[in-house]
C-alpha cells in the first residue's frame, strides 16, 4: 500500500479508515509524507498533522482540483 501513497504525496486525497477503536471513519487529508508503516497528513477537520496507519486505510479517492 505504500506505492499508491507515495503518488499522493504534496496531493489532497479523501480517504475512509479504521480509527484506533476499529470505527470507520472518513477524512480529507493533504499527503505530507509516507514510510512503511504510517502516512503523515495533514487533517483539514482535525487543523493538524495526524498519523495514519497504512494498513488501516480502506479506501482513498484524490480530490480533483479546479482551475479558476
Amino acid at each position: 500500500m505504500r506505492r499508491t501513497f507515495e503518488r499522493y504525496v504534496g496531493q489532497n486525497i479523501d480517504i475512509i479508515y479504521l480509527d484506533r477503536h476499529n470505527k470507520l471513519s472518513q477524512r480529507r487529508v493533504r499527503v505530507l509524507s509516507v514510510d512503511l508503516e504510517c502516512m503523515t497528513a495533514y487533517c483539514f477537520i482535525r487543523r493538524a498533522p495526524r498519523l495514519f496507519r497504512n494498513e488501516n486505510v480502506l479506501a482513498v479517492m484524490p480530490v480533483k482540483q479546479y482551475a479558476n
